[in-house]
């Protein structure tokens, strides 16, 4: 009896273990389906970002597709920042920096949206397309 004990914690963490595994990959499927109608995207668990045209769209990964979506135009963004932590930081910086990764778009009318990133390479490509479509200036450098 001791040892049905002893195994009971490592039986619910397996099955705590398949059900997030289960749980991401309905995500990820959900994403994938979504992602059909944009030219360019990136999935993490904090947002699913997508680019068409000169429109674009995030929001919230769900195993129901991604959720709170927000659209917008390149032409409403007024400037474009990499923060860390809700820091700017340049988009040079090769050393991945700790803390939370956004890339930050500055709106017309005052407004600012946060895209929320897990890794600091896709976060600094995300910045670099952006930053040569839109042409504005980022953190003090001019965009080719």
């Amino acid at each position: 009896m001791e040892r049905g004990l002893l195994w009971l914690p490592l039986l619910c963490l397996f099955i705590w273990l398949t059900w997030a595994g289960w749980n991401e990959y309905q995500k990820l499927e959900a994403y994938k389906n979504w992602a059909t109608q944009f030219e360019r995207t990136k999935y993490d668990i904090y947002a699913a970002l997508g680019q068409s045209g000169d429109q674009l769209t995030w929001g919230v990964p769900t195993r129901q597709g991604p959720t709170q979506l927000q659209t917008l135009n390149y032409q409403d963004i007024q400037q474009l920042n990499l923060t860390v932590a809700g820091a700017p930081i340049a988009a040079e910086t090769a050393t991945p920096p700790k803390g939370r990764i956004a890339l930050r778009l500055a709106l017309k009318g005052g407004q600012a949206e946060s895209i929320p990133f897990t890794d600091w390479g896709i976060a600094q490509s995300w910045y670099g397309f952006l930053a040569k479509q839109i042409e504005i200036k980022g953190m003090g450098e001019a965009a080719s």
